[in-house]
């Protein structure tokens, strides 16, 4: 059993004797067997193997078996985005006529994905306020939940979850608690140590650090009984007829839920990363322990700058002192939480896009949490989609700038920063 540090390079790929000691790409749709009986065991999933990329390929397995030990999960899986892992990860338990319990602060595009397309779909949400205590979140629920979902660090509103209070809430309710833990990393934060059951990614942020490849992860605990939750989970549990009425959790036990997002969803969805992006997303989890550090220490000291400028309104940054986030980011991540914060400009919006346009090393992208320092003003990007309600009930603000910080150096951010600001 290896530290993370460890893992991070060695995890989820251990070359025999004579074999690549980097990671192949498997760069292949299909995959050859001397026998149709052979292939036909694949399909009925009696036997582990390959047989199309689209369910399973060798490098992606790799990559997820590595972020499942970094999660400290039991099994993991890929998909093309983070937004399909979101998807996945929700509606590999739900159907039609069911509800989810979703924190309000929460990505743009997750929000809409859950409170719009989902609805869509027959999938109702509650969505409530993370800071809520334990009795406000219970009355969300209904006997059709069949999950809580939320962000362990929130984007962009930089929320720090209570994770054991959520989890408690989702315990007491026979329903699994899923969080997206794109921000922290599992560097930072490993939910699964605080009772969540499902975790989530977009790799395209940190874990890939470069801004090349998209990607999205789910990782499962293990720790979910989904036998013992009188039949609420009967896509787990019961005979599945697109594969002969095998049951997910009688035949593959702890690992059912990744084995039937995999066979069934990713089969029928297709949400699949290519092996070449899975091979990049590898390149970027090798560094992960050494980069997401130097994230922390230097959006730190941007944030103290920002907090004492005469021409910032207020800053959210849960490693400042003064956020009132700071005691339950110390519990949940003492070594730091991301290189992301939000803060707003004296004048409005109108301010905060004359100081975005005015900065010269950070770049304005759609983008968040890679080695390069860039903003963005969600109001009119990521989150424009939702009204003036929906943005205040998730914390975004119309006059909100995200700030990631990157690796560069400190005071060449800090510099930036205060000529854009002057």
């Amino acid at each position: 059993m290896y530290n993370i540090e460890t893992n991070c390079l060695h995890a989820g790929y251990a070359p025999k004797n004579g074999e690549p000691r980097v990671l192949p790409i498997y760069q292949s749709t299909t995959f050859r067997y001397d026998s149709s009986v052979e292939m036909g065991k694949l399909f009925d999933l009696e036997e582990a193997g390959y047989f199309y990329t689209r369910l399973q390929n060798p490098t992606n397995d790799a990559v997820a078996a590595k972020i499942a030990a970094l999660e400290g999960g039991y099994a993991g899986m890929l998909t093309s985005s983070g937004q399909a892992a979101n998807f996945f990860a929700l509606f590999n338990i739900m159907s039609a006529g069911d509800h989810v319990v979703s924190s309000s602060a929460i990505y743009g595009g997750t929000f809409n994905l859950v409170s719009v397309t989902m609805k869509r779909m027959g999938i109702e949400a509650t969505f409530i306020n993370p800071d809520a205590g334990e009795e406000e979140i219970a009355a969300a629920f209904k006997p059709n939940t069949k999950a809580l979902f939320a962000e362990t660090l929130s984007n962009p509103s930089l929320v720090v979850l209570d994770i054991e209070k959520f989890a408690r809430v989702a315990h007491a309710h026979g329903v699994p608690l899923i969080v997206d833990n794109t921000f922290p990393t599992p560097i930072n934060c490993r939910p699964i140590e605080w009772g969540a059951d499902i975790v989530t990614h977009s790799t395209t942020k940190y874990m890939d650090g470069h801004a090349v490849a998209v990607g999205g992860a789910v990782v499962d605990s293990g720790n979910f009984d989904w036998a013992a939750q009188g039949g609420k989970f009967a896509c787990l549990t019961e005979p599945d007829p697109s594969y002969h009425g095998v049951s997910y959790t009688e035949r593959f036990g702890k690992g059912a839920f990744i084995t039937k997002a995999t066979a069934q969803l990713m089969r029928d969805l297709g949400a699949i990363p290519s092996p070449q992006n899975a091979f990049y997303l590898n390149l970027g989890l090798e560094s992960l322990h050494v980069r997401i550090p130097r994230h922390c220490e230097n959006a730190l000291a941007a944030a103290r700058f920002l907090e004492g400028h005469k021409n910032v309104s207020w800053i959210n940054y849960p490693g400042l002192e003064s956020s009132k986030y700071h005691a339950i980011a110390e519990k949940y991540m003492p070594c730091g939480t991301s290189g992301v914060m939000a803060f707003g400009v004296r004048g409005g919006r109108e301010a905060a896009t004359r100081f975005m346009d005015s900065l010269k090393l950070a770049s304005i992208e759609t983008h968040v949490a890679d080695a390069r320092t860039c903003v963005l003003h969600p109001a009119s990007t990521t989150h424009r989609q939702l009204t003036d309600e929906q943005l205040a009930a998730c914390g975004v603000s119309p006059d909100l700038i995200r700030l990631s910080v990157g690796m560069e150096n400190a005071a060449d951010i800090i510099a930036d920063l205060a000529q854009a600001l002057e």
